[in-house]
């Protein structure tokens, strides 16, 4: 049952809050500027009004989900910090003596009450809104990218995340005794998941046999995530591996498995928009969505900056017929002619390849026809045919018997004068500046809010992942805009 709960209930001890919590800190500064509430009438239809006992807040528990993305920490140690941080308390709408919640909570919040709620549009709508109401956005342009999230259920991936977070711990640890190295357990060797895990455990059992180390905050929040992540392990990836998952392309010769996000941010850095897809989409065709969302929250855009994957022809087509400015280098070999929009392939401008729709990238390609005789000439690119034999999708684009497998795109660069043209204007070269400030933010989501991989399984998990670190990102961004 869901009782709407009031911020702080009466105590004599709440004037603490004002000793201790400086006027500038963070959480006071993200609690002075968002009302909370939206959350509670987002979720209030998941919630029974009138039958069993008292739910927490979901305003609290929305909350120790952002303090967990703000800080990069495991549900454990966002609870146990609740316990006595008190910019944590007052964040979360606590009294200082109240007694916190069961981490274990944490969990069945995510799969009951936000599993289906469009979290996504949801969070970065009401930032958007706020950026608008207090005059930030100013700009009418929008910067587009896409960043990748590894999954966690990659064999290699999930092997090298064991040995990264046990590596901290123990660096943790040597910090405060080098002298305990003699009787840690002897690291894996292997290549073999199992033996990583055993290995994670007698180690975990090793530090937490030391009432002085597991004391100590700095290694006990090490030990927590490093527990979580065995656990996490042990429950998904034993049993199931992460269908949304794919193998997308970093260049020819690096790939990744796993998720992209498609960002479109203002030139005052307020992300409008995000769509999560699996690894292999290309980022071209993302663009539409991205802009629809963007006009949706409120920007006015006129000019859109971006790498040479959103020059298109469907993409210059589209901004032309709403007078909007593509400022984005032209890449003739991404026009595909008048083919089906399920029969086109989608192109990597990272790799200069094509990717097929099962996510296999080209491994060659040719240039075919003669300059300057009147017709246009051609890019080929070729597939490995012993992967379309066996591929599950090969009925639709791979004929039976084959021996090659090639994809043709026209090179068709008189149609795209006019956007040659706009490439030499003073505009253009200004406006393009402007392209760095995205990756500036897909770092901050990587690095500072554990972007660069997905926490849990599947892509409604990934977009929830996505919400919540760029909601933390834009409110930061606003605080850092209004001072």
């Amino acid at each position: 049952m869901l009782i709407h709960q009031q911020k702080i209930q009466f105590t004599a001890f709440a004037g603490l809050y004002d000793l201790i919590i400086p006027k500038d800190n963070l959480l006071r500064r993200i609690n002075e500027l968002i009302d909370f509430s939206f959350i509670y009438d987002e979720l209030a239809g998941k919630y029974c009004s009138d039958n069993g006992r008292a739910a927490q807040s979901p305003v609290r528990m929305f909350k120790f989900l952002l303090l967990k993305t703000i800080y990069t920490i495991s549900d454990v140690d966002v609870v146990e910090r609740s316990r006595y941080d008190m910019s944590f308390k007052y964040f979360l709408g606590m009294a200082p003596e109240d007694e916190v919640i069961n981490p274990s909570s944490l969990t069945k919040f995510r799969k009951l009450r936000l599993k289906d709620a469009d979290l996504l549009k949801l969070l970065i709508g009401k930032t958007v809104s706020i950026a608008i109401e207090k005059g930030i956005v100013c700009s009418r342009s929008i910067i587009v990218d896409a960043t990748h999230s590894l999954s966690r259920s990659n064999p290699h991936s999930a092997l090298k995340v064991l040995r990264e977070h046990s590596k901290l711990l123990r660096k943790a640890v040597y910090a405060v005794d080098a002298d305990i190295k003699e009787r840690m357990p002897k690291k894996n060797d292997s290549g073999e998941l199992e033996k990583e895990l055993a290995y994670c455990n007698e180690l975990a059992k090793c530090i937490e046999s030391d009432q002085t180390l597991i004391y100590i905050p700095a290694i006990k929040e090490k030990l927590n995530l490093l527990k979580e992540t065995m656990e996490d392990t042990l429950e998904n990836y034993t049993l199931s591996k992460d269908s949304d998952a794919r193998t997308g392309h970093k260049s020819s010769d690096s790939k990744f498995f796993g998720y992209k996000t498609h960002i479109a941010m203002t030139e005052e850095r307020i992300i409008t928009a995000a769509v999560v897809t699996s690894g292999e989409k290309g980022d071209g065709p993302q663009l539409p969505e991205l802009l629809q969302i963007s006009q949706d929250n409120g920007i006015e855009v006129d000019t859109i900056i971006g790498d040479s994957a959103y020059s298109g022809k469907d993409n210059l087509q589209l901004t032309s017929e709403q007078d909007i400015k593509v400022v984005a280098k032209l890449n003739p070999s991404i026009t595909q002619g008048s083919r089906k929009n399920e029969d086109r392939f989608d192109y990597n401008k990272d790799a200069d390849m094509f990717v097929c729709p099962a996510g296999h990238l080209a491994i060659r390609k040719a240039r075919q026809g003669r300059k300057n005789v009147g017709t246009n000439q051609t890019y080929t690119y070729y597939f490995d045919v012993e992967k379309c034999k066996i591929c599950p999708l090969s009925e639709n684009c791979y004929k039976r018997g084959a021996k090659t497998k090639s994809y043709s795109v026209s090179i068709k660069s008189d149609s795209h004068l006019q956007q040659t043209a706009f490439q030499e204007t003073d505009y253009y070269k200004q406006k393009i500046k402007h392209r760095y400030k995205i990756e500036a933010k897909n770092s901050e989501l990587k690095n500072v809010h554990g972007y660069g991989r997905a926490t849990s399984y599947g892509i409604e998990n990934m977009q929830m992942q996505g919400a919540l670190a760029i909601f933390a990102v834009n409110l930061k961004r606003i605080i850092k805009l209004t001072n």
